[in-house]
C-alpha cells in the first residue's frame, strides 16, 4: 500500500487547535512560524504600525501593483497567518502581548538576544501566567557564548559556519549557497524543536518550555559529514565545485551544449554507467571498480568522464543515464522545476488570492499525512489586515481599541 497521504480523511491538520503568537520577522522566524501555520496551527503574526515587517519592502519583485503590491520575499514565508499590528515600544502594546501570550500554546521571536527581557516580554515573564507555553528564541548565537550580542546575516553564519570554505569552484572564491541557508536551517530546526516541546507537554505533566535555536548552531550541525571527513582525517574540505568528497563520480558534467548531473552513490551503478556512456574500458579497469578505488583516483578517472560527456549533449547523456537507470538529470531552473510533472503531482506549486495583490503564488507544504494534512488556508496577509478582529477575539472592546489607538499601541 502505498499514496494513503495522497486523499487524507479530514481537512484539518495536525496541529489544528494550537495557537502560535509570532513575533519574529524577515526569515527565520516566519518560515518557522509557516511550518506551524501549514500544519494546522492558528498563526498570530504581530508586526510593527506602519511598516511591519522589513520584508514587505524588499521589492522588486512583487505581486500586484502601486499601494496594493506584496513582496514576493514577504509572500515565501507568511502563508496561513493573521496580521495584527502592535508597537512593541509602547507598554500598551507590550500588555496585548502578555493578554495574547496568556491563551497561546508557543511563542516564537527572533529579536536581539535580551531585548524581550528588556520589554518584560521574556518566557520567565510569561510562563506564570500561561505554565503550558512553549517559548521559542531565535537568535544568530544563542543565548549565552562570548558572541551572543553581535549581529548576525545569512552570509556571515555561512561564511562562519564552514559552509563558504567548501562551496564553490576548485582554487575559485568562496560563494554563498543561493538560498539564505542558515535561516531556512535554523527555522526548521525551531519548528523541530517546538513539536517536540508541544509533545512532551502532552506527554508529561502539561508545561511547556523555552527552546533556544542559533543560526551559528545550525549551520555547524549541518557541516554533517564535512566535519567527521575532518574529525577522520584532520584536514579541512575544501571547495571542489559539484564533486563530493567520498563519492566518485558524483558531481555536473559539461556536454555538448550545458550539463548534466551523474550520482554514482554506490558500486552496483558503476557497470551499468560504463555501459550508458559506451566506455567498456573504464568498466575493465580494476583501478575503478569500486568506489574506494574510484575516489583514489578521481582525477584520472573524471579526466576521461568529462572528455565522453563533452561529446554528448544533456538531453543524449540524460536519456542514455536513466535508460541504464543511472541516478542523473539535467541542471533545471526554477521555472523548469515548478513544470515538472511529478513537482504538479505532489502539489508543490500552491497559491492563494490576495484581497491586493491578486493571484500570488509559492511552493506548498512537502509534508503530506494520511489523516490531517497540511493545507494553504489563508493568504499571506495584509499589514495590519486582522488588528480588530484577532482584538475582539481576545475581549477587546470599542473603548480599548480607541485607547490602544490613542497610545500608539496600534495604528489608525
Amino acid at each position: 500500500m502505498v499514496g494513503e497521504a495522497r486523499d487524507p480523511e479530514s481537512d484539518t491538520g495536525p496541529l489544528d487547535g494550537l495557537t502560535v503568537l509570532d513575533l519574529s520577522r524577515v526569515l527565520v522566524g516566519p518560515f518557522c512560524t509557516m511550518q506551524l501555520g501549514d500544519l494546522g496551527a492558528e498563526v498570530i503574526k504581530v508586526e510593527r504600525p506602519g511598516s511591519g515587517d522589513q520584508t514587505r519592502t524588499w521589492v522588486p519583485p512583487a505581486f500586484g501593483e502601486g499601494e496594493g503590491e506584496e513582496s514576493a520575499y514577504y509572500v515565501s514565508v507568511n502563508r496561513n497567518k493573521r496580521s495584527i499590528q502592535l508597537d512593541l515600544t509602547t507598554e500598551a502594546g507590550r500588555a496585548v502581548v502578555r493578554d495574547l501570550a496568556r491563551e497561546a500554546d508557543v511563542l516564537v521571536e527572533n529579536f536581539r538576544v535580551g531585548k524581550t527581557a528588556e520589554w518584560d516580554l521574556d518566557y520567565g515573564d510569561l510562563v506564570d501566567e500561561n505554565p503550558g507555553l512553549v517559548y521559542c528564541a531565535i537568535s544568530g548565537y544563542g543565548e549565552w557564548g562570548p558572541d551572543r550580542d553581535k549581529p548576525a546575516y545569512d552570509i556571515m553564519m555561512q561564511a562562519r559556519g564552514g559552509f563558504m570554505s567548501f562551496t564553490g569552484v576548485e582554487d575559485g572564491p568562496p560563494v554563498r549557497i543561493g538560498v539564505a541557508l542558515a535561516d531556512v536551517g535554523a527555522g526548521m530546526y525551531a519548528t523541530q524543536a517546538i513539536l517536540a516541546a508541544l509533545l512532551e507537554r502532552e506527554l508529561g505533566d502539561g508545561r511547556g518550555q523555552k527552546v533556544d535555536v542559533s543560526l551559528l548552531d545550525g549551520q555547524a550541525a549541518w557541516t554533517s559529514y564535512m566535519a567527521t571527513n575532518y574529525f577522520a582525517s584532520g584536514e579541512p574540505p575544501g571547495r571542489m565545485g559539484s564533486k563530493h568528497p567520498n563519492i566518485v563520480p558524483y558531481r555536473a558534467f559539461e556536454t555538448a551544449d550545458d550539463y548534466v548531473v551523474v550520482a554514482c552513490s554506490s558500486d552496483r551503478f558503476w557497470p551499468p554507467l560504463c555501459e550508458a556512456i559506451d566506455r567498456p574500458d573504464l568498466l575493465a579497469d580494476e583501478r575503478f571498480e569500486t568506489n574506494e578505488g574510484r575516489v583514489r583516483n578521481r582525477d584520472e578517472l573524471e579526466a576521461e568522464l568529462a572528455e565522453t560527456f563533452a561529446s554528448l549533449t544533456t538531453a543524449e547523456a540524460a536519456e542514455r543515464l536513466e535508460a541504464h537507470d543511472v541516478p542523473a538529470s539535467r541542471v533545471r531552473d526554477v521555472g523548469e522545476v515548478f513544470d515538472d510533472p511529478q513537482i504538479e503531482a505532489r502539489g508543490m506549486l500552491a497559491e492563494a488570492e490576495h484581497p491586493t495583490a491578486g493571484t500570488v503564488e509559492f511552493p506548498g507544504s512537502p509534508m503530506y499525512f494520511s489523516r490531517t494534512p497540511t493545507t494553504v488556508r489563508r493568504h499571506p496577509p495584509a499589514l495590519g489586515e486582522h488588528t480588530e478582529s484577532v482584538l475582539r477575539e481576545y475581549g477587546y472592546g470599542d473603548r480599548d481599541i480607541d485607547e490602544l489607538r490613542d497610545s500608539g499601541a496600534i495604528s489608525e
